[in-house]
């Protein structure tokens, strides 16, 4: 029993704490798994709640309201205006 005891005491043998790795670096691990593990929550989140894409919309829509400002804040006359709208379609 004592000679099991001296290799229990024995703390030279490379078999104490983590089998002889030591433990000076292992946060380290610890902290970046942590950090993995939250963005992979974050992403799946934020994958899975995305707002819906807006439609897209016909380019000559916006130069149809210019114009259509235009004519009645009296910038164009009636046939300007027609002509306009008639060469956006």
């Amino acid at each position: 029993m004592a000679e099991f005891a001296m290799i229990l005491a024995d703390t030279n043998s490379g078999w104490d704490h983590m089998d002889g790795w030591g433990g000076g670096w292992m946060w380290l691990w610890g902290v970046s798994m942590m950090v993995l593990f939250t963005i992979l929550i974050v992403w799946m989140f934020r994958s899975a709640y995305r707002p819906p894409v807006p439609p897209t919309r016909d380019p000559t829509d916006r130069a149809k309201q210019i114009l259509a400002e235009r004519y009645a804040s009296g910038d164009l006359s009636t046939e300007e205006y027609r002509e306009r709208v008639a060469e956006l379609q």
